[in-house]
């Protein structure tokens, strides 16, 4: 393991608290939902990174599903919460 990928484990880990406590804190749904969007976003940063260290990337459909699910999880929230006023 190299000091840049221990790095970008460090600060992956560091958005991935922020974004949890986000989730957990936020004071409206919309700010739970981008929250949940960032910790996506970051799950698939990790897991890309993972497989550069390694150099496997065997990992691949890992981040294609999870960018399907942020994608999908995105538009449905933003059809749910387009109706309603705050």
């Amino acid at each position: 393991m190299t000091a840049v990928y221990l790095a970008t484990v460090a600060l992956l880990w560091c958005g991935a608290a922020a974004s949890l406590y986000r989730l957990v804190r936020g004071p409206s749904m919309l700010d739970r939902a981008v929250a949940l969007d960032v910790f996506t976003a970051l799950s698939m940063c990790g897991a890309g990174a993972f497989a550069v260290a390694r150099d496997d990337y065997s990992d691949l459909p890992i981040l294609l599903v999870l960018s399907l699910l942020g994608f999908v999880g995105s538009v449905s929230l933003a059809r749910f919460f387009s109706g309603r006023s705050r």
